[in-house]
């Protein structure tokens, strides 16, 4: 089944050339299927780059996702045209009164900067409390992972000593947990930050649940007990090329940066191994299938007795 999008937004024809399937939004309306609703939280500079990357991953599985992407009010993006904004995006106050079935609440280029902070904390504090009652799953990624933690968990984060940057290898800590279904003994994830959560805090919470875990990106995704929050300390829905191009990025600003680890086949900028994709693949898959699908009602506003009138 396809990931319902409108026809215009950059994605479409990219993930339709590649077979990804790609549904206009007046197609989907004549067929007589419950979707699945999903919304993305997109804080991340590179907005059109990553809801790409999301809905090329949520496009691959057996049901109809209707897709929502959400932008701050509190910030503007200075990297996206604002007319693409405009046409695609919606603020908060424009979805709180909806309910959704998954919610994606991505990483931001903020990590070093206090929560408090960052210019949208506060409405991000808002969305997250709204996630919590009004969505039945909701995955949080990279700074994204870090702010959950914090809002809901009161996990503070800390910087490293140098960024970590590259594709790590990391081990599923439970072969039973259904987001791991399929996954070999090792996985690999890309990452690309400065700060790493309380490790020890996370272990010692017995609300959250360690998945996968890494000798040198230590911990790698996690989960609540109650299944309705996904904490990805990496970037799983990256493109071959996303850390080479922020590779050059830094060199071209002058920047401190080391070669991205496990990434250029013997050092080689022009070739690049790609270790993550299946692992991306079936992480998505996975949630879609038994973390929203399977566990969210046919009425989203069953909860309360039905949708008022």
């Amino acid at each position: 089944m396809p990931i319902v999008i409108p026809k215009s937004l950059p994605a479409f024809e990219i993930l339709k050339k590649e077979n990804v399937f790609v549904m206009p939004k007046l197609r989907a309306m004549t067929q007589d299927i419950r979707p699945i609703e999903i919304a993305i939280v997109n804080l991340m500079p590179t907005k059109i780059e990553t809801e790409t990357q999301l809905m090329r991953l949520l496009g691959n599985s057996s049901l109809q996702v209707n897709v929502t992407l959400i932008n701050t009010d509190t910030y503007k993006s200075k990297n996206t045209p604002l007319a693409h904004m405009q046409k695609f995006y919606k603020t908060f106050d424009e979805i709180k009164d909806l309910r959704f079935d998954g919610m994606i609440i991505t990483g931001a280029p903020v990590e070093t900067m206090p929560f408090e902070s960052v210019a949208y904390w506060e409405e991000l504090e808002k969305i997250m409390d709204y996630a919590d009652k009004n969505v039945t799953s909701t995955i949080f990624i990279c700074w994204g992972a870090q702010a959950g933690l914090k809002y809901h968990y009161g996990i503070d984060k800390h910087e490293l000593p140098e960024k970590m940057f590259g594709v790590y290898e990391a081990r599923p800590c439970d072969d039973t947990e259904p987001l791991l279904k399929g996954m070999d003994d090792v996985i690999y994830i890309p990452m690309s930050r400065h700060t790493d959560i309380d490790c020890d805090a996370v272990m010692k919470d017995d609300r959250l649940k360690v998945l996968a875990y890494g000798d040198d990106c230590k911990i790698a995704i996690i989960k609540s007990l109650d299944n309705k929050k996904f904490f990805f300390l990496g970037h799983s829905e990256y493109d071959r090329d996303t850390l080479k191009n922020e590779y050059l990025r830094d060199l071209d600003k002058g920047l401190r940066i080391a070669e991205p680890c496990n990434y250029f086949v013997n050092g080689d900028i022009n070739r690049i191994d790609v270790k993550w994709r299946s692992t991306a693949n079936l992480i998505y898959y996975n949630w879609l299938n038994y973390y929203v699908y399977q566990v969210t009602p046919y009425d989203p506003y069953a909860q309360d007795g039905g949708k008022d009138e």
